[in-house]
């Protein structure tokens, strides 16, 4: 079939902004609160416990000073060992590089695309003196939490728990970002909601919140004067930024809805392709749907080739594969993504240790090889999405 370029570009996940953002923005220009200090960054502080169900947030720069600082919070030193969810993007583990700790990435699940409890209970058993385990709900969608919460409560472990991509999902009824000692979670510029940067640190502990504040803020000492008594950051939200995010706030729900919609619009569409959606456990999880994503059944694969920053394929009739589509998307102008490539397999942390459910296993090696991220943009029409279906159909003929 011949296939028609779209007329404006399809963006994966672009921000959807409303207009009470700028009512906020010039609040804090009009109030000369320009800085780290003000009504916005108090608003969403005091919004986002209330949602998450939280007792402290502190507003950070980003997602990743968040996860840093709760990397420092739970006691990372040089040479400790740190779990980390192995399918994810690299701001979940770089923190624990900026602390010298070592990384131990911790194999996929099928079930939800995350952290496999059982890999994890392994690598206790390999690495018993381990104190933390960073754990991610990707693309929205929670983790095993309760499973997760059981295995580091019985090993004495801390839980740091990037809710980055899953700001609104629930588990059990429960918000994530609250399952861990230490929740961090983001508001970039493709989150489910945004500050065109920004992200928070979530905590019960109030010493944690106090000290997060004082760290990021350069860990100025209470005199009359520039002290410094430890290591300090420059991470503190700027009142403008939340000014943007304090916008957005009552619009989660919204996105939350459209993004949904999207999701089923996708899994209706693709009904009778040899592919599956982004699985969630319907009994236990309401994922936010922040980004649609498809898994091509294995014998439904054309051949792949992908070298470290290249990618080819050989077409096939009846068959594809990720290059393949994100190529024919792209050719449209839709942006799609692939999955997130593995930790273990990034040069930066290659021979880093590695723990699967059984030896020689790769559960996430193998979702990156047939999965891909689709067009999830909220101001995308119901019409447009069904070019996109049409789009992906057409590479199985």
């Amino acid at each position: 079939m011949e296939l028609k370029p779209f007329e404006r570009k399809i963006w994966l996940s672009s921000p959807t902004m409303h207009g009470e953002e700028l009512t906020y923005m010039q609040q804090a220009y009009d109030t000369n609160w320009m800085s780290t200090l003000g009504e916005n960054i108090n608003e969403i502080e005091r919004i986002a416990c209330e949602k998450v169900g939280c007792q402290y947030a502190v507003a950070l720069s980003c997602g990743t000073a968040a996860l840093h600082m709760a990397v420092k919070l739970a006691g990372v030193k040089p040479g400790d060992n740190v779990f980390c969810t192995d399918m994810t993007f690299g701001a979940t583990v770089n923190p624990v590089v900026y602390e010298r700790g070592n990384p131990i990435f911790i194999d996929t699940e099928y079930d939800t695309w995350n952290m496999d409890p059982v890999a994890l209970e392994k690598a206790f058993a390999l690495y018993p003196d381990t104190k933390v385990v960073i754990a991610v709900n990707l693309y929205g969608t929670p983790a095993k939490l309760d499973e997760l919460c059981a295995i580091c409560s019985k090993h004495g472990a801390v839980l740091i728990e990037d809710a980055a991509e899953s700001l609104g999902a629930t588990y059990k009824g429960r918000q994530t970002g609250s399952f861990g000692t230490y929740n961090a979670i983001s508001f970039n510029g493709n989150k489910i909601i945004t500050g065109s940067s920004g992200g928070m640190l979530l905590t019960d502990d109030p010493a944690a919140a106090q000290k997060v504040r004082k760290w990021s803020t350069q860990s100025r000492e209470n005199a009359p004067w520039y002290q410094h008594e430890e290591l300090g950051y420059n991470y503190r939200m700027s009142n403008v930024i939340a000014g943007v995010v304090r916008g957005q706030f009552p619009h989660l729900e919204e996105h939350i809805a459209k993004k949904k919609e999207i999701y089923f619009r996708y899994k209706e569409g693709f009904e009778g392709l040899p592919v599956s959606m982004n699985p969630y456990d319907e009994t236990a999880s309401e994922p936010n749907f922040w980004l649609s994503c498809l898994l091509i059944e294995e014998n439904a694969m054309c051949k792949q080739t992908r070298t470290a920053t290249e990618a080819s394929y050989v077409s096939e009739a009846g068959k594809s594969c990720p290059t393949q589509i994100l190529e024919t998307l792209a050719s449209c102008h839709a942006e799609g993504r692939p999955i997130w490539k593995p930790m273990h397999l990034q040069p930066i942390y290659s021979g880093r240790p590695f723990v699967s459910v059984t030896p020689g296993a790769d559960v996430g090696a193998d979702i990156f090889a047939r999965g891909l991220c689709l067009p999830s943009d909220i101001k995308m029409t119901a019409k447009e999405q069904e070019q996109i279906i049409a789009i992906v159909r057409s590479c199985f003929d």
